[in-house]
């Protein structure tokens, strides 16, 4: 019994006190109200212990009291053990082991945000928006969401092959299998296209984003660019703090983002500041079903501060704010939604998503519609099929 009163009096007190480290270093003292009684909580763990017919251990319960309290939260909070630690820390810095894709559990069911390029996830065509029906043997609804997950890590950690059952809007559901393996994500990836064009793909929003796009920035300094196109599709997001340079990078002036929380350094509102790079020259980002939070807070803030021009699908919708916070012991963490933020007009896009300034599905090619939009242009770019760039090219041709 002491040894569980200890544990959990650890774990209260990492979160009181990993919060103060990790938002900020704000000197605000925070009191536990005295009629939170945990002994009630010790109680039920302890007589389960001493009467269930079975043997459960304490750690076990421990455990379920913990999934208790993250499953009546919001989808994207919950315990993180040291692997699941260590496996976020390293995919902020670019690579990870796993089957390459993200979810999300909104809607009592598990939705891909995105696979990431050359991985597992994507060489099987994986799509953002796919419906994972089934794992294995175990059917997929509202009462296991958590374990499938934690399935799912676990077989990726035993270097397990998962079968996953796919439900996609045109099709029947499918099959399919993934072995896991090293990950590695680029922050970006960059060319000149068609026009002159600097393309820059943004993959992720890890520790090396802003970095990256700044060095390219000094690479094409002696280019005539004519136009900058900014691909946030089937980015999934990482750190808001990248986010808001990057944004700032390519405004002048104006709002970034907003932030409001519960507790006080959530509440932040960051603002653009000189200098900017690719000054003056037309600027287009796509974004589609894949393109999440991070990458949601960047095209809002070019888009409303009229610097770019959205174009694609609507984006995933996801406008809340997420905290690493480390415990005190064991090398665990918790990953906490401690904001919700807006964007520079003040709108909330949570399970909405961000409006294309010019829609256009992935799958279109440039036709007598979409040139109608496009003012009649007919740019191309090196890969046709992809209808998305060749609007984004035609934008930037006609705004020349």
């Amino acid at each position: 019994m002491m040894q569980f009163a200890r544990y959990l009096l650890c774990f209260l007190l990492g979160i009181s006190v990993a919060l103060s480290m990790s938002l900020s270093s704000s000197e605000q003292h925070y009191k536990y109200e005295s009629e939170y009684s945990y002994t009630l909580l010790l109680d039920v763990i302890d007589t389960i212990h001493t009467y269930y017919f079975n043997d459960v251990d304490r750690e076990d319960l421990i455990e379920f009291a913990i999934d208790g309290i993250f499953t009546n939260l919001d989808p994207y909070s919950g315990f993180l053990d040291s692997e699941d630690y260590q496996s976020i820390n390293d995919s902020n810095s670019g690579q990870y082991f796993g089957y390459g894709f993200e979810v999300a559990t909104d809607d009592d069911q598990i939705t891909i945000i995105t696979p990431y390029p050359n991985s597992p996830a994507a060489r099987a065509n994986l799509q953002p928006g796919d419906k994972v029906l089934q794992l294995n043997d175990t059917i997929i609804d509202s009462s296991n969401l958590t374990d499938v997950l934690m399935d799912i890590k676990q077989n990726s950690n035993n270097k397990q092959t998962i079968n996953l059952t796919i439900e996609r809007e045109t099709d029947s559901p499918f099959k399919l299998s993934l072995d896991p393996e090293l990950i590695h994500i680029e922050s970006i990836n960059a060319k000149i296209i068609k026009g002159n064009i600097g393309y820059i793909q943004l993959n992720s929003f890890q520790h090396d984003a802003t970095s990256a796009i700044i060095k390219q920035a000094k690479l094409w300094q002696n280019e005539s660019l004519s136009g900058i196109i900014l691909d946030v599709r089937n980015n999934p997001g990482g750190l808001l703090g990248q986010a808001i340079s990057i944004a700032d990078l390519f405004l002048k002036k104006g709002l970034i983002v907003s932030t409001e929380g519960r507790f006080f350094d959530a509440n932040e509102v960051y603002y653009a500041s000189q200098p900017t790079i690719f000054e003056d020259i037309p600027m287009v980002v796509l974004i589609n079903k894949g393109s999440a939070s991070a990458s949601e807070v960047l095209a809002a803030a070019l888009q409303e501060n009229k610097r770019a021009t959205l174009v694609g699908e609507t984006s995933f919708g996801k406008g809340t704010v997420q905290s690493l916070i480390p415990m005190l012991e064991m090398g665990n963490a918790i990953k906490l939604t401690i904001a919700k933020y807006s964007t520079p007009d003040g709108n909330d896009i949570h399970s909405k998503g961000i409006e294309p300034d010019i829609k256009i599905s992935n799958e279109a090619i440039l036709n007598s519609d979409y040139l109608d939009i496009i003012e009649q242009t007919t740019a191309q770019y090196d890969e046709p099929q992809d209808g998305q760039i060749s609007s984004a090219i035609a934008w930037i041709t006609t705004h020349n």
